[in-house]
């Protein structure tokens, strides 16, 4: 027979079972109520699309499979559902939460990320798949910080700290988007990089943001970071994780922590660069006329080689070298326009781009203004400038100057600018022998070699002679 002290332990156990499982009940009803809530957004927003619509959608062609190199994937967990049922003020952090949900996607927005979807009190995130870049695993930790700072300031009724809880796990690596048709998540994605990050933002404390090795090696110039130890992934052995502390001191605002300054967008600008580049050279790749055999690709490439080798070596700083980079790569970009004012042609493409990668105005005025002094004949007003119509000019102190030569003279005589080719060689060794190298590099570089040009031009200028 059960004695007394049994009875009440067992009863005591029971007892104790059933506040568990009510407490567990109420944090499925409150996840209920918010899952209802959301379910009658999404009907409102379904109700505004006729069947019609509907259905041309579901019976539209079979969406294919897009593969993203390097996108950057964010998976963020809210923790706190288990003790809003103990809390009497349950309703107002609610609403909390939903303007905690309108922050996340108006941070997301801000640096580019799209929401891939949404999990219960889970969210995935990814950047580098609107626009495909090399920043994205930059952007996406920013996003990341502001995400984990805004959710800190969600306090309700005065309490010391915020009630609701984020941590964030952020993996990049390549992934596989599929078209969704709708314009909030245009994607889903498949593929290890979303498993990484989820397993890293659940092994994450709420209040942490932790990245994976991978990201971490991409992004380590930028921020402050600790070693959170390794996690076993699934096919994927262990992972290196580290902890996100903040942007590094000497990139932030001195008034915002959160805020990046001046310093920061110029290293941030040096990997930008390689994104419009890459671009740029594909406009003018399926633009350019076929009768450009000067002021080609390879004329492009050789000028932004040599601004920052001429750059570096005047003891030109950082943003100088990326502004003057940026000018090489514009300053033909006008003949995909135009081959008479393309300088006026290529400004105007620079500043249209720039602007859309958000560069300050000054700088995108600057780099403009290096654009229009490669117009000839050159005239440069500063070191810049100098550094910028030496460049462009390069070829004239080159060992291949002939060949070189030769290609600008077949690009001109194809489009009627000039006459034989001896008026051509008359014409550059009138130029050279009055021509000189502005800075000190390229004078140093370029200017002996001037003088072989010169005796060659005389040569062939007096061979064509002699043959007539």
């Amino acid at each position: 027979m059960e004695s007394i002290e049994d009875y009440i332990l067992r009863i005591t156990r029971l007892a104790n079972r059933n506040k568990e499982l009510n407490e567990q009940l109420h944090g499925l009803v409150s996840r209920y109520e918010i899952i209802q809530r959301q379910n009658e957004k999404y009907l409102n927003l379904l109700s505004e699309h006729s069947y019609e619509d509907l259905e041309t959608k579901i019976k539209g062609p079979k969406k294919k499979l897009k593969k993203f190199k390097m996108a950057s994937v964010l998976f963020a967990n809210i923790h706190g559902f288990d003790e809003l049922s103990t809390r009497v003020d349950a309703q107002k952090l609610i609403d909390t939460l939903d303007e905690l949900y309108r922050e996340f996607d108006k941070i997301a927005k801000k640096y580019n990320i799209i929401k891939i979807k949404t999990i219960g009190d889970s969210f995935l995130f990814a950047a580098g798949m609107l626009d495909e870049n090399r920043t994205n695993p930059i952007d996406i930790v920013r996003a990341a910080l502001e995400m984990q700072h805004i959710s800190k300031k969600k306090v309700v009724n005065g309490d010391l700290d915020a009630f609701w809880k984020v941590s964030i796990g952020v993996h990049t690596g390549p992934v596989f988007g599929i078209p969704t048709g709708k314009k909030g998540s245009p994607y889903s994605i498949s593929g290890e990089s979303a498993n990484i990050a989820t397993r890293i933002g659940r092994a994450s404390k709420p209040g942490d943001i932790n990245i994976s090795i991978m990201t971490y090696e991409m992004i380590k110039e930028f921020f402050e970071f600790e070693p959170t130890g390794q996690i076993p992934v699934k096919y994927n052995g262990s992972i290196e994780m580290h902890k996100v502390l903040g942007i590094l001191p000497e990139f932030r605002s001195e008034e915002n922590p959160l805020e990046t300054n001046r310093d920061f967008h110029i290293k941030y600008g040096l990997i930008q660069f390689l994104d419009i580049q890459e671009e740029l050279l594909d406009i003018m790749e399926k633009k350019l006329p076929p009768t450009l055999y000067y002021h080609n690709i390879k004329h492009t490439i050789d000028v932004i080689t040599e601004v920052e080798l001429i750059g570096w070596a005047e003891g030109l700083g950082e943003e100088d070298i990326l502004l003057l980079k940026l000018a090489g790569l514009f300053h033909d970009s006008g003949h995909t326009i135009s081959y008479k004012n393309h300088e006026e042609h290529g400004a105007q493409i620079a500043r249209d781009i720039l602007t859309n990668y958000n560069y300050p105005k000054d700088q995108i005025e600057t780099v403009c203004r290096l654009v229009m002094a490669t117009k000839f004949p050159p005239a440069p007003k500063d070191k810049l400038e100098e550094v910028i119509c030496d460049s462009d000019l390069d070829y004239l102190g080159r060992s291949d100057f002939i060949p070189v030569s030769n290609l600008l003279y077949k690009e001109l005589k194809e489009n009627n600018m000039i006459g034989s080719i001896d008026e051509w060689n008359m014409m550059q060794l009138n130029f050279i022998r009055k021509h000189q190298y502005f800075t000190e590099t390229a004078r140093n570089l370029r200017e002996v070699n001037k003088q072989s040009q010169i005796n060659r031009l005389k040569k062939l200028l007096k061979e064509s002679i002699d043959k007539s």
